[in-house]
């Protein structure tokens, strides 16, 4: 049985797997150590008590303001980034063994949720742009053996800074190794946005155009360092600059010389003119930014201000001192031999709005509001909960829905103002797994007038405009079984939340803000008291 040993040094967590057990240890071969700088576990111990043993590393980690982790063998690397997983001062990660990492360590990596820069010796290029897409620096250490002028005047000394290299040097001419070697940096780098020359040559800067296309790279600027006089070449660099901004985003900057500019002064007044055309610009694109900026604010101020209308009608209630025993009130669309008493702290909402039809509050967003529901489902797109028009509506339940006894699918309508975070603007955050793998988060409360309910989610998904999701009755219990087998299927996580043909469930729908046409839905069924 192997074990692993945790060391405490200076500000770093050592990990390493001791399969040869000191003859002072031998006697605790099936035991764990814990001493003051030394941790010592079997692998069966860590996996029955991971639980423990987290909470346990979480705490030397807080007391020893440790903030790297040092792993020695690969093979250890799931084992001791599940227990450190969501530890947040542990942010550095180096690990020792002189190996190439694969896929599934840098899933692990990208898995823990806390690791921000790794050290390694070897790593292919794509999972560098894996982990780079998620934030996490990659510092690699095996060497690469080069001979060109390019690599060694850029200093390209490892995949780590092919990869990462945001400007670089050519000096022309460049020899055939050093185009060879150009070609290759091209083809790793993610990053590069400048390219310096030392001297014009028409050939090679031909060539090096011509690289650049090949590979389909785009938006760099070519800084000459020279200072050109020759109206000629001047001239030849000006219709090449034309020709390739236009087609692929690569810009030249050139050093003109003194003389040049001198005789040139219309030119460069015309230069100074389309400044000042881009300076209007700026100021008009600014002020559009400004006004919209203001407009969003204005509306999150409207709708705090019907908040705390909201709130003092509800702390009212609570104030009251009832004499009597209310009444009870009757829905129109309700039986008459079927009656609901309202709850207390509701009965003021509906001075404010008599088609109040409960409330909606979801965990870790912004969504906390009273539901409305109106003869059809326009009205509520254009006004707010005192009914005066607003582009920001309100949050309001399908026109077809009973507030009573609910439909078999309640559906609850809402506009996505994602700049001001009103209405639905902070729904979008149930698309992150960190939201909605969340227990706590899982949970929706929406109740009606009359009870108090709680949801459960069991789907998440976006999906283009389409109406097969707003059913709120259905005419059999097949039907009934089709719709949620369609809905399951489209979530992009298994809840594994259990829902039967006797079960209630709950849609809340927008559009996600990034395309009109799509919409972002959330369905959760009855918890069943």
């Amino acid at each position: 049985m192997s074990k692993i040993l945790f060391q405490i040094k200076n500000n770093k967590l050592l990990v390493e797997e001791r399969k040869r057990v000191k003859t002072q240890e031998k006697m605790l071969i099936n035991t764990n150590i814990i001493s003051r700088d030394e941790l010592l576990f079997s692998e069966e111990y860590i996996n029955e008590n991971k639980i423990l043993i987290h909470n346990f590393i979480k705490e030397i980690v807080i007391n020893y303001h440790i903030d790297t982790l040092v792993i020695k063998e690969f093979n250890i690397i799931p084992l001791v980034l599940n227990i450190t997983q969501n530890i947040k001062d542990i942010k550095n990660l180096y690990l020792l063994e002189e190996g190439i990492v694969n896929y599934n360590i840098c899933k692990t990596i990208i898995d823990s949720n806390n690791i921000k820069y790794v050290s390694l010796y070897n790593i292919p290029t794509f999972l560098i742009e894996l982990l780079d897409k998620e934030g996490i620096i990659v510092d690699s250490r095996s060497e690469i053996l080069f001979n060109s002028n390019f690599m060694k005047d850029n200093m390209l000394e490892n995949f780590s800074s092919l990869y990462y290299k945001s400007s670089i040097t050519l000096t022309f001419p460049l020899s055939k190794k050093d185009e060879e070697d150009f070609l290759a940096f091209l083809n790793i780098n993610k990053y590069l946005k400048a390219i310096y020359i030392n001297k014009l040559n028409k050939n090679d800067l031909e060539n090096v155009l011509d690289i650049l296309n090949s590979l389909k790279i785009k938006n760099i600027k070519i800084y000459i360092e020279q200072n050109i006089n020759d109206l000629e070449l001047i001239e030849y660099l000006k219709k090449l600059n034309k020709k390739n901004s236009k087609t692929t985003g690569i810009k030249f900057k050139i050093d003109y010389s003194e003389d040049y500019l001198e005789n040139n002064l219309m030119s460069q007044i015309h230069i100074s003119t389309i400044k000042t055309c881009i300076f209007i610009s700026l100021f008009i694109v600014s002020s559009i930014v400004l006004y919209v900026f203001c407009l969003n604010y204005t509306s999150m101020k409207k709708v705090e201000s019907i908040q705390d209308d909201i709130n003092k009608a509800l702390a009212k209630e609570k104030n009251e001192e009832i004499v009597e025993k209310p009444p009870i009130i009757e829905d129109p669309i309700i039986p008459e031999n079927e009656t609901k008493e309202i709850i207390e702290e509701y009965k003021n909402l509906l001075d404010i709005n008599e088609e109040t039809v409960g409330w909606l509050k979801i965990n870790n967003t912004k969504v906390d509001y009273p539901v409305v529901q109106a003869k059809d489902n326009d009205y509520y797109l254009k006004h707010n909960f005192k009914k005066e028009k607003d582009y920001n509506g309100w949050i309001f339940m399908d026109y077809r829905a009973n507030t009573k006894t609910l439909s078999r699918n309640t559906i609850i309508f809402g506009h996505s103002m994602y700049y001001s975070g009103v209405m639905f603007g902070t729904l979008y955050k149930v698309k992150h797994a960190s939201w909605y793998k969340d227990i706590d988060n899982q949970i929706i409360e929406f109740n009606t007038l009359y009870e108090k309910l709680k949801w459960q989610i069991f789907s998440i998904y976006v999906v283009p405009n389409t109406n097969d999701y707003l059913i709120a009755n259905f005419s059999s219990d097949e039907t009934f079984q089709d719709y949620l087998d369609m809905i399951i299927d489209r979530s992009i996580y298994d809840f594994n939340v259990p829902v039967s043909l006797s079960d209630k469930i709950l849609t809340l729908s927008t559009c996600t803000g990034n395309n009109a046409t799509d919409r972002l839905v959330v369905h959760a069924v009855l918890i069943k008291e």
